[in-house]
Formats: C-alpha cells, structure tokens, sequence
C-alpha cells in the first residue's frame, strides 16, 4: 500500500489555514463534532473555494482524498482519532 501523497498540514495549508500542530488541534477542536448527516464540504465553516476544493477531491478520488477523509473523520470524532 502506497504511503499518503499529502498531509494533513499540507492540507491545512492548501486549504489557506495555519498548518501548525497547536493551530490544527485548535481547528477540530472548534469546529468538532460534525453531525453525523452533513457532508465535510458544506459545513458552514468553510468558504466558497474551500469547500469546492474539498467536494472535488472527495468526488474525483484525487490526490488530497486520504487526508480529507482523515480531516472528516478527526472533525466528526475530535482530535483523539
């Protein structure tokens, strides 16, 4: 099994947020737990851009799907994942 292409930093970066542990951790923290319904993308905390970025990622099963399935997951349990 091939290793991630991306991170979960470099996707915080890629997505115009601080990258930094503290600064991720702080993310989910705030923003968690999403409802088990809503789909990552049209969480009301994201722009326009952002959320097309990550709709297309996770329809396309492109490069960054891995770490946005990682960030779903982290956003619907917390950070303990």
């Amino acid at each position: 099994m091939e290793s991630p292409t991306h991170s979960l930093p470099s996707l915080f970066k890629q997505l115009g947020l601080d990258n930094d542990p503290v600064s991720i951790d702080q993310f989910i923290a705030t923003h968690s737990p999403l409802k088990p319904e809503l789909h990552l993308a049209d969480a009301f905390f994201w722009t326009q851009s952002q959320a097309d970025f990550l709709r297309g990622e996770i329809l396309d099963d492109a490069d960054w799907a891995e770490v946005v399935d990682q960030l779903d997951v982290m956003l619907r349990k917390g950070r303990g994942v």
